[in-house]
């Protein structure tokens, strides 16, 4: 599969997170194991003061590294985080536009090491996540956002059928 086709395949199958978040996932290479996803701050996620929720950047990271992870590894893989560190370098306004760049550091046989940062439109660093995690193949079925909701779709081999 190349990346455009990869491209196609991870925007139509979201993780539940990626969908609630309002990420797109703007481009993927397999080869340099990197990704880009736009968001614009929600008014819903953010404090009192209009900033983005930290809690809710780093979510939005995270799905960045673990999308370059699995993009970098070439198979279905499940990616379950590990640990990770979030620096934050600067505020993210309700309603601006961000970018979230993910890029694989390592992709080892089990456990991968990721970055991704936090951009805003100009390209100022706003926050950066350091990660590690494990790489798992999954076989079965996945849970993917849809129109009415999660749900579960079928894995590789057909044996759970769409809700």
């Amino acid at each position: 599969m190349d990346d455009a086709e990869l491209l196609q395949r991870m925007r139509s199958r979201k993780a539940p997170t990626t969908a609630l978040l309002g990420l797109e996932l703007e481009a993927i290479n397999q080869e340099a194991g990197t990704t880009r996803f736009r968001m614009v701050a929600r008014p819903e996620f953010c404090n009192p003061m209009g900033n983005l929720q930290g809690g809710i950047i780093t979510t939005a990271l995270d799905d960045a590294a673990a999308t370059a992870v699995i993009a970098r590894s070439g198979r279905r893989v499940g990616v379950p985080t590990i640990e990770f560190k979030v620096s934050f370098f600067g505020p993210a306004r309700v309603g601006e536009t961000f970018l979230f760049e993910g890029r694989v550091l390592k992709l080892g046989r089990t456990i991968s090491f990721a970055e991704a940062d936090m951009l805003d439109q100009k390209g100022k660093l706003l926050a950066r996540l350091t990660t590690s995690c494990m790489v798992i193949d999954v076989d079965g079925p996945g849970l993917f956002a849809g129109e009415n909701g999660p749900s579960l779709l079928a894995g590789e081999n057909g044996k759970v059928k769409p809700e």
